[in-house]
């Protein structure tokens, strides 16, 4: 279809475009080749009498042209998806849908096994492809590469919706029979120890803890870095060293492995664990129904919510 000598389906093109600003990224969203992408930014050129991106060092930069038609661009897409794309009426119990979620392997364990759980009750044919959290985990709401996040409130964006699940301190976890940890602990102590801590992804982004410490200028003895939480307990038990981690994660290592918990000897502030999903993904219901489904899942209290959502586990199973 044309409007006025404009390829209709190129509109979608330029959106891709003039938000990745990479024909290669663009060409990902889009599930086209980059040489098919690349005509169509040669169309579109072409069209509107301008470059709309261009190299500037080693990144494509937007014309003033091109900035001007980023908003309205996608405005008029979302207004199409908004008044012409009638969403069928929602009902949880018949929806086939599959929900990306990003989220840490911490998330995963106290917080989404649960939901899962319930949702094999509440909504039996919906999926859910959880993610492992990105560099930069942001960027995966901003292209619309998974349908939630959840991570620290500060490495949300800033541009798109979000709530608050819950909060969390922060303990250490050592080797039962580790004297150490029934020792007296002091900071000096704390700090002289081996410790195991966690860092991920391909930049080995550090965890609260790890960062909190760097912030502060204090300086511990890390002998092993782990690239998930989960494996924590497994570095520390028939040792010497210890791991601080969330409380709501430690308590449950501590049901299963040989572990016991202790306060840390200083304060550090507790962690805020968020929800964020896409600006455009206002009228999306199944999104809405499963976000309210995480939300009361969270506002429960940890141990009474994954008792319940393993009995309803047991329950659907037989």
């Amino acid at each position: 279809m044309r409007f006025e000598r404009l390829d209709l389906n190129l509109l979608v093109a330029l959106d891709a475009l003039l938000t990745e600003r990479s024909v290669t990224l663009a060409a990902e969203r889009l599930c086209l080749s980059q040489s098919a992408a690349s005509s169509s930014l040669a169309r579109l050129r072409d069209y509107f009498g301008d470059e709309l991106m261009v190299v500037r060092g080693r990144q494509m930069t937007l014309t003033v042209r091109g900035e001007e038609l980023r908003e309205p661009v996608r405005a008029v897409l979302e207004q199409i998806r908004n008044t012409i794309t009638v969403a069928p009426e929602f009902n949880p119990l018949t929806c086939d849908r599959q929900i990306k979620v990003v989220g840490s392997d911490y998330v995963t364990q106290v917080l989404l096994a649960d939901v899962l759980c319930d949702l094999e009750t509440s909504a039996p044919n919906m999926r859910v492809d959880i993610l492992p959290l990105h560099d930069a985990p942001h960027e995966v709401i901003e292209r619309q590469q998974a349908d939630l996040l959840v991570s620290l409130d500060y490495a949300l964006s800033p541009d798109h919706p979000s709530c608050l699940l819950f909060e969390d301190d922060h303990v250490m976890i050592g080797w039962d029979e580790n004297p150490f940890m029934h020792s007296e602990i002091t900071r000096q102590s704390y700090f002289d120890v081996g410790h195991a801590v966690a860092r991920f992804g391909r930049m080995r982004v550090p965890a609260f803890e790890d960062s909190f410490m760097s912030r502060m200028k204090l300086a511990r003895r890390v002998e092993v870095v782990a690239p998930t939480f989960l494996v924590l307990p497994k570095l520390v038990v028939g040792t010497r060293r210890v791991a601080t981690v969330m409380r709501r994660l430690a308590e449950q290592m501590a049901r299963s492995e040989a572990i016991v918990l202790r306060e840390l000897p200083f304060v550090m502030p507790p962690i805020r664990e968020m929800l964020q999903w896409h600006v455009a993904s206002g009228n999306d219901l199944a999104l809405n129904w499963l976000v309210e489904r995480i939300r009361l899942m969270a506002s429960r209290d940890p141990a009474k919510a994954h008792l319940a959502a393993s009995s309803a586990g047991r329950t659907a199973s037989g």
